[in-house]
């Protein structure tokens, strides 16, 4: 990623996501206070369009792209009252629940600083 393309695509395949979830689950450097990610820029059309969902909360997960850079993802969540439990509530292409047939999303779009 660079500046001039920021915030790059916001919408991420759900299956992406998972990888990238996974990767920052195994990761297992040590990350020195030159290196460690303090902070996070997030685009406003990233929240604008996990708002949308019109969820209770938002879960952020963390992550590793395709960069190696650390990331926010975003997903809607929902509170299930016969679990006790709070359910991801995806987008989908379009930002907005459901859609027959469509791929479900999760938001992104995060520049972790440093090195931004």
């Amino acid at each position: 990623m660079n500046e001039e393309t920021f915030p790059g695509p916001i919408q991420i395949p759900l299956a992406t996501a998972n990888e990238w979830e996974r990767r920052y689950q195994n990761d297992t450097t040590i990350e020195d206070s030159k290196n460690k990610v303090k902070a996070f820029l997030i685009p406003r059309e990233s929240l604008e369009k996990v708002l949308k969902l019109e969820t209770e909360a938002v879960w952020a997960y963390l992550g590793i792209n395709d960069q190696k850079e650390k990331t926010l993802l975003f997903v809607g969540a929902e509170y299930d009252k016969e679990t006790g439990k709070w359910v991801n509530v995806y987008g989908t292409g379009d930002g907005v629940e459901g859609g027959e047939g469509a791929e479900e999303v999760v938001y992104d779009g995060a520049r972790p600083s440093p090195p931004y």
